[in-house]
């Protein structure tokens, strides 16, 4: 299978983490914006990225990949079949993709992604108040609703855990603390501990170094 997208992005970074805590293999093709790569294309044609191809079959969207993925290999099972629990673990990858992913985007563009690879000067003004206005009470929330075992759904790693840590990366990159918040703090080292974020998280700064 092959994933189309630089894992810079929280949504490609996902689809990978959670292809490698399935033991599913992939292979990754970064993916600049504005690609006219034409088998890039026919998997997402609006030029989104994630896209995954496998064999004759192509689709794009993170949470389409993942269905995907999922429905190719159930166990591990990272999307709980409890009902309360799925639809737990669908909110927080739906408040991952847009609530906390639109904040992050706002300060690891304007900070990073313009200055080092668009040659011009990002909105640090939309970054300082996507940090210290939009940002705090989303962490406020994350500190009130990680578990005593360390998770967002239930006593185990599900798709939650891998949405919700994903832009963490990001946040990472940009040397941002997470503060006076001690549960969400170490939830979120536990899980970008892990090899599925360690693997790509350490070619980013690598990358990222490359590039300042």
């Amino acid at each position: 299978m092959l994933v189309y997208g630089s894992s810079l992005s929280p949504f490609v970074r996902k689809v990978l983490a959670f292809a490698s805590e399935k033991g599913i293999e992939v292979e990754s093709k970064p993916i600049g914006m504005g690609s006219a790569d034409p088998e890039f294309l026919e998997a997402s044609p609006f030029g989104k990225i994630p896209a995954l191809r496998d064999g004759d079959f192509a689709i794009s969207d993170s949470s389409a990949i993942i269905a995907y993925l999922d429905a190719q290999k159930p166990d591990p099972e990272l999307i709980p079949s409890e009902p309360q629990a799925r639809a737990r673990t669908v909110w927080f990858d739906e408040f991952a993709d847009t609530i906390l992913f639109d904040c992050g985007r706002k300060m690891f563009f304007n900070r990073i992604v313009a200055p080092r690879f668009l040659k011009r000067e990002g909105d640090l003004a939309a970054a300082d108040k996507a940090e210290n206005v939009e940002l705090p009470p989303i962490l406020d929330y994350l500190e009130r609703v990680v578990s005593d075992e360390g998770y967002l759904v239930g006593d185990g790693l599900t798709l939650a855990d891998i949405a919700v840590a994903s832009p963490f990366v990001n946040f990472r990159h940009l040397n941002f603390e997470i503060g006076a918040r001690p549960r969400l703090r170490t939830y979120v080292e536990r899980i970008l501990d892990r090899q599925s974020f360690r693997h790509w998280a350490d070619r980013e700064t690598a990358f990222l170094a490359r590039a300042a």
